[in-house]
């Protein structure tokens, strides 16, 4: 099970209907390889039945994962203090008093921010950081050694 944001599913769904929407043009380009002749030694034939297999993969793999995904926050309402996937924190280091803005998300984007810091909900972060309350001490266990940070916020965008 993988828990997801409302966002993140859109943008599967996004993706998956872009695949499928391009299915017909990867059969026409088949099609019209197919009418040059001899298919064995024919380039063009040959990559339009790749980009086919790989296109058709990918969409299996998006089916998949939206098949066994659960959306946060689907059916339940969550606490406005409470910290859960989609959500952009406002954390303080209790050492450092350093004060960061972090995003939890199921996956991660992979676009970096000097501003927000994205973090996994399978992370050490995330696992700490879901569900926590504004006010809240969390403890992070990472590879450097423990961290303390105070939620100070949920940051409304």
């Amino acid at each position: 099970m993988e828990m997801i944001s409302p966002e993140e599913k859109q943008k599967l769904v996004d993706q998956l209907e872009e695949l499928k929407a391009r299915r017909p043009e990867i059969s026409k380009r088949i099609a019209e390889a197919r009418e040059l002749g001899d298919l064995k030694e024919n380039a063009d034939y040959h990559a339009a039945r790749e980009d086919q297999g790989v296109m058709e993969a990918r969409i299996r793999q998006l089916e998949e994962r939206l098949s066994k995904a659960v959306v946060a926050g689907a059916g339940a309402s969550v606490p406005d203090d409470m910290v859960f996937l989609g959500a952009t924190v406002r954390l303080r280091n209790v050492d450092n008093e350093q004060e960061m803005l972090y995003r939890l998300v199921g996956e991660a984007s992979g676009r970096f921010s000097e501003e927000v810091i994205e973090v996994t909900a399978t992370s050490p972060m995330g696992t700490s950081l879901m569900r926590a309350r504004i006010g809240e001490v969390i403890r992070v266990d990472l590879p450097r050694g423990v961290r303390r940070f105070e939620v100070i916020e949920i940051v409304v965008e």
